[in-house]
């Protein structure tokens, strides 16, 4: 598959992302969109990956600045669990362990896929100081490998004005539970 956007694609993908960075400027407070563009412009498989989380209903957005790497990181940003990344099973083994009433795809599939990393719950608490996010979904983060060797798997959500962290089993999911991604760009 190319991973490469079309001109117009292109185009239209950096006027998303700027009207999303001036729209929501206490999310990267001392960034400057020049800077940002001038990022993306020389990363184009990265753009591709910027596309592939608003395809799939992220509202990508810079939410920080990493200064050792000169990187700058993207997380989804929409209100809710991107639709188009819901009712997905953690991983490939827990997709592959279901009998019956497979889900299309695994959680660490579509992002690897994506070229993004699943959110940890550390940046998933981060993500929650920016604003009020999964009110009504839940998201699932990375989990640690004794959880998932055990069978297990982690989600997050916002509710009662608290972030909270659960498990279930890999296998499992649910229309109202996607997975919010990264990228260093």
């Amino acid at each position: 598959m190319k991973k490469e956007l079309s001109p117009e694609q292109h185009e239209e993908l950096l006027g998303v992302l700027k009207t999303r960075f001036e729209k929501n400027m206490n999310r990267h407070k001392g960034l400057e969109w020049a800077k940002v563009l001038a990022k993306l412009e020389a990363n184009p498989e990265k753009l591709w990956s910027l596309n592939e989380m608003e395809r799939t209903g992220g509202e990508p957005d810079v939410i920080d600045h990493d200064t050792k790497t000169g990187e700058y990181v993207f997380y989804d940003c929409s209100a809710e669990s991107p639709k188009g990344r819901r009712s997905f099973c953690y991983d490939r083994e827990a997709l592959n362990a279901r009998k019956e009433f497979k889900p299309e795809n695994s959680v660490i599939d579509m992002a690897r896929d994506m070229g993004i990393e699943l959110l940890s719950e550390q940046q998933y608490r981060a993500l929650q100081e920016l604003g009020k996010f999964d009110l009504k979904t839940s998201s699932w983060i990375q989990t640690p490998v004794n959880i998932r060797q055990l069978g297990g798997a982690i989600f997050c959500d916002r509710r009662y004005d608290t972030v909270f962290v659960y498990h279930n089993g890999a296998d499992s999911y649910y229309a109202a539970r996607g997975f919010r991604g990264c990228l260093r760009v």
